[in-house]
């Protein structure tokens, strides 16, 4: 460069290089634009970008004369524009001194001592929060390389992560990454040096970027398609033409496949109608749909996949999306509709026994049928983890340090198989180590996670606000361990609030808190009193005394009539829950994106809900039963002894036993759990001529002795796997 000396082509720091081979001249396009000597007098075709060239040839003349205050060489360009300051330097060597270079109106220029600062409040917090552009952690200082949102705040960025925002997304999208706000924030960043180009956006700017948009969506996604021609087939004006979601477009079916009589009748998928369930607005479209499925002679669809379930909360916390009373349920919805709200919503119907216990017997069916299909898309993801080996060193009372500590290690990938070794376990064989201790470990992990301070709440958990695990990167590290711990063989979380999980796979610009949602005892309370004050005098008596409370969330606020409760209320709520916890929240989703799972949850939403929000399905000598495949003959009822493994589990389930159906699972598969990803390989059972029962880790097998009498193979079955297992636990 003529300018500077130098040889960089670094076009994120110094411009874009520019080499004239007829004028033998090359330069850095920031060089120029910043000398103080020079300006642009042609037009933008002319010269360099409106520089002539004659005009650059006298700059680099004057420049010769001048020395770098910094590199102490020749040719220092731009002088700092401070009054009574002589220093001058090159674009560079600036930069390395943390110097400001202001892109706008004449392009000034301020050395390291008269430089603009950003005001910071004396009482302002030291602490550190994230950069919402790389999610690194930033110090909030005074400092050169640290910028501090004029809009947000308690918005921190990195002045490299602002500048490269700011090149890509150009003039007209470079805005507030927290709050969308452009003028005032563009304002600030260019008068502390940020280069905003004044172009398009770089995604704007490349050739097709958007082609795949102008292709229709042609493919019919419903769970059984009748098209002998194959999903991608359409036929206009006939039954097997596709029918796209009239809201998103990004969903189809085939006319017969949904039973649609006319290519005029609307059809929404199972994502927009989930939406519309969480909005409240899905049971006036569904009253409507039940009437023009009366007019159809009650022809109904039982190809496609039954509609939505109203979101439902862990025990504890009962909540109503669609209906906010029985009464009003009773009287807006058909008389089988209640079998498709929350059970926290039907205990309050008063409905017969039977009827209660076939409504909990459906939902269990459900949740199970939910739960096998988690399964098959966990071993999905399990088909990434290679058989190169991680070995996790761990000691149960220090479960959380040992288990961040083994996952940041650097040789630790969520691709490698997971070894555990319990350091305090030494009567272990290895076998068992490795088949049990993984199980072991994982399920401790959870344990230490539903209860740590990273989450709030009693039963179904919503992520707190820790401003040292932020500092730390705990909660990525968390959702990363739950991630793995999935994928892995671990247990089901089951801890998740409704609102978390809604949040996680639909984003919290989408989803609308409830009281029910605040964990905080006093913030619950103060919200309360707002929503049931009576009087405006009252209401303004409550804001007065939790004014301090308001003006931390941003919602303190003249209030001139009692309607006006109803939004502050919902404001409240939305920062108290949603906004407060927002970097938590993103650091979650991050650490949940390992092994692809956040992706697979926002893709099949109803099935992880049923791991994520409900508590595992206590074990049962049905479930124990259906786990195992007897390999012994063809005929199951004929096989000997097949009787008494059935009925010894039944004494199991009803306590006529001194072992529990969680010990016989530890016995043959090292886990007292059944993991949301399953066994691999599935458990089996072998009868064979031996003395007693042997329990196979590794193969995740169950030999059983055949035995003349059902109480000698019950009295082998508890005498082995009592004193195996007490071995164990010494």
């Amino acid at each position: 460069c003529v300018l500077c000396g130098r040889t960089d082509d670094c076009p994120e720091k110094y411009g874009e290089k520019r080499t004239y081979v007829e004028y033998n001249l090359t330069v850095h396009y920031y060089c120029l634009l910043m000398s103080s000597g020079i300006w642009q007098r042609g037009e933008e075709d002319e010269g360099v970008g409106g520089f002539l060239i004659k005009d650059i040839r006298k700059e680099v003349n004057r420049a010769a004369k001048l020395k770098c205050n910094i590199c102490k060489k020749k040719g220092a360009s731009i002088g700092c524009v401070a009054p009574k300051c002589k220093r001058s330097y090159h674009f560079p060597c600036g930069i390395q001194r943390e110097c400001i270079f202001q892109f706008m109106e004449d392009f000034r220029s301020y050395c390291w001592e008269h430089r603009p600062v950003q005001k910071f409040a004396d009482k302002e917090p030291r602490g550190a929060s994230q950069c919402t552009i790389c999610l690194d952690l930033v110090e909030h200082l005074p400092v050169y390389t640290v910028l501090k949102s004029p809009c947000c705040k308690n918005a921190w960025f990195h002045r490299e992560c602002l500048q490269y925002q700011a090149l890509s997304a150009g003039i007209f999208f470079f805005r507030c990454t927290v709050c969308n706000n452009k003028d005032k924030f563009q304002k600030e960043m260019l008068r502390m040096g940020i280069h905003i180009p004044e172009r398009d956006a770089s995604w704007e700017l490349e050739e097709n970027a958007y082609q795949d948009l102008l292709h229709c969506y042609q493919h019919c996604d419903v769970k059984r398609c009748l098209c002998k021609k194959g999903r991608d087939y359409n036929e206009p004006d006939s039954k097997w033409e596709i029918k796209r979601c009239q809201y998103c477009g990004s969903r189809g079916t085939h006319l017969a496949c949904s039973s649609m009589k006319s290519w005029e009748q609307n059809w929404e998928c199972v994502e927009c109608r989930s939406i519309f369930a969480k909005s409240g607005k899905y049971s006036k479209r569904k009253k409507r749909a039940l009437a023009a499925s009366e007019k159809t002679n009650g022809t109904t669809c039982l190809l496609e996949e039954p509609p939505p379930k109203s979101p439902r909360q862990s025990s504890g916390s009962p909540r109503s999306f669609l209906l906010q009373s029985p009464k009003i349920m009773c009287q807006n919805l058909s008389p089988c509709s209640h079998l498709e709200l929350p059970a926290s919503n039907r205990v309050t119907m008063s409905l017969s026994p039977v009827m209660s216990n076939r409504n909990w017997s459906l939902t269990q069916k459900h949740l199970r049928e939910q739960r096998r299909e988690v399964c098959n898309i966990l071993k999905e993801l399990k088909v990434q983890v290679k058989t190169k080996t991680t070995r996790l060193n761990i000691h149960a009372e220090n479960i959380w340090s040992n288990a961040l500590k083994g996952f940041r290690q650097r040789n630790f990938s969520p691709t490698n198989t997971i070894e555990v070794n319990f350091s305090n376990c030494k009567n272990r064989s290895k076998t068992n180590t490795f088949a049990a201790s993984k199980h072991h470990f994982f399920q401790l992990l959870m344990l230490h996670l539903q209860n740590s301070s990273l989450f709030e709440g009693s039963s179904g958990k919503n992520l707190s606000l820790d401003f040292q695990a932020v500092k730390e990167n705990l909660y990525f590290e968390a959702g990363k361990m739950i991630a793995v711990s999935l994928v892995h063989g671990g247990p089901s979380p089951g801890f998740f609030s409704k609102i978390l999980f809604d949040c996680l796979v639909y984003g919290p610009e989408n989803v609308k808190p409830t009281l029910e949602d605040v964990a905080d005892v006093d913030v619950a309370q103060t919200i309360q009193m707002i929503k049931y004050a009576n009087s405006l005098s009252s209401l303004q008596s409550t804001l007065q005394d939790c004014c301090e409370f308001l003006a931390a969330a941003g919602c303190l606020r003249p209030v001139t009539a009692l309607c006006d409760k109803n939004m502050l209320v919902n404001d409240i709520l939305i920062y108290h829950v949603i906004k407060r916890v927002t970097l938590p929240l993103e650091s979650f989703r991050q650490g949940l994106k390992t092994l692809g799972v956040l992706e697979k949850m926002q893709m099949h939403p109803d099935a992880f809900s049923s791991i994520l929000c409900h508590k595992p399905e206590r074990l049962s000598a049905e479930t124990i039963c259906d786990l195992f495949t007897i390999h012994s003959s063809s005929d199951v009822n004929k096989v000997e002894g097949a009787d008494f493994w059935m009925g010894y589990l039944q004494d199991v389930e009803s306590g006529e036993s001194v072992v529990t159906l969680e010990d016989i699972l530890l016995f043959v598969t090292g886990s007292c759990y059944i993991p949301a990803i399953g066994f691999d390989p599935e458990p089996t059972i072998k009868f064979l001529r031996i003395r007693y029962p042997i329990g196979k880790r590794l193969l995740n097998c169950l030999e059983l002795p055949i035995t003349k009498t059902y109480q000698q193979f019950k009295n082998k079955m508890e005498l082995t796997i009592r004193n195996t297992l007490r071995v164990e636990r010494i």
